[in-house]
């Protein structure tokens, strides 16, 4: 006979957005990478240039941003009794979390260009290591137990951060298929998917392209890399292709953007390997034709112009649809698990 415990927890005082009590190790700089390279995908290694938009290409008449928010609602910690030895306290943290996917569709016809958002999603769940943790309830929805072994070798809070990740990505390609599956046959034939962050775990998706904004690698050589800095607004690099245990085609590509920074205006942007080399060259080519005219302005937005405006207001009402974060804390420290 199995006989369940309730669990019992407590919740920390501050805000969650003011990250926790206790502090983790942080890298900062942007390192080297370890992916293999091949940057002779497009051009020779030592023709590398600068790549204009090329003329003629189309914009396609319909063009879906997907992207994900998270927001952290309350940390807390799960008493675990029969866990208490000399070297566990008997507490297990876990973090409440509201997190939510959606598309923005973008639709361009004679009669005029439209925008607005479709196929939202939004989930809230408990993330811990905790063998006793169980579902909470709480208004506008219940926090649903996601329970992950834990890994000596990843502190406990990155552990748990990534996992809460994994299921934003995972309901991003689930909102992004059924936004596709509600276009009219004439809608999806040469559609275009944009994908907020990289590619990873989307790559099967079809006409997807991976958008990153934040540089956390370098993974040009010192000969291609300075070419980045050099690109004029509208102008990307040479398609090359990288990785380790999964592979994509890639290219950096420069917005439009006022005198900055060497990278100011810079994104890379991503392609499944499982294509052509030259179907990844026409994806690129496309890329310059549709990204550079959502461009976001910094009168509007202070991540500009990387933070393109389907996404920028995609974020902003996905945000609102999570509901208010100071109820939810409040809600979680009186209400109980089942």
């Amino acid at each position: 006979m199995t006989i369940t415990v309730p669990m019992t927890y407590s919740v920390e005082a501050w805000d969650p957005s003011y990250g926790t009590t206790f502090a983790t190790e942080e890298q900062d700089g942007l390192a080297g990478s370890e992916a293999e390279l091949e940057v002779d995908i497009e051009v020779p290694a030592d023709r590398w240039r600068a790549v204009s938009p090329r003329p003629g290409v189309k914009h396609p008449q319909t063009v879906l941003f997907v992207d994900g928010v998270r927001r952290v609602d309350a940390r807390i910690w799960i008493s675990q009794p029969e866990r208490v030895d000399d070297l566990d306290d008997g507490v297990a943290l876990g973090l409440c979390a509201s997190y939510a996917s959606g598309v923005t569709l973008c639709q361009h016809t004679a009669a005029g260009n439209t925008a607005r958002v479709v196929g939202s999603q939004i989930r809230r769940g408990l993330f811990t290591t905790a063998v006793t943790a169980s579902t909470i309830d709480a208004p506008g929805g219940n926090y649903h137990a996601h329970i992950t072994d834990a890994d000596p070798a990843t502190p406990l809070p990155q552990l748990l951060s990534a996992e809460l990740q994994q299921r934003l990505a995972d309901l991003e390609v689930v909102t992004a298929v059924a936004a596709r599956d509600q276009l009219a046959p004439s809608q999806q034939e040469g559609d275009l998917l944009v994908v907020d962050g990289p590619l990873r775990g989307r790559q099967h998706l079809p006409r997807t392209l991976g958008y990153i904004k934040t540089h956390h690698s370098r993974y040009l050589e010192v000969e291609q890399n300075r070419l980045v800095a050099q690109l004029e607004p509208g102008q990307r690099t040479p398609v090359f292709r990288m990785g380790t245990n999964w592979k994509r085609f890639s290219w950096y590509l420069r917005l439009p953007y006022r005198e900055g920074a060497p990278w100011a205006g810079i994104v890379r942007v991503e392609c499944s390997a499982d294509l052509a080399a030259a179907e990844a060259v026409e994806l690129a080519y496309l890329s310059q034709a549709v990204l550079v005219r959502y461009a976001s302005s910094e009168i509007k937005d202070p991540r500009a112009p990387q933070n393109l405006y389907p996404i920028a207001g995609l974020e902003k009402e996905l945000r609102r649809r999570l509901g208010n974060p100071q109820i939810l804390h409040r809600s979680l420290r009186t209400r109980r698990p089942r």
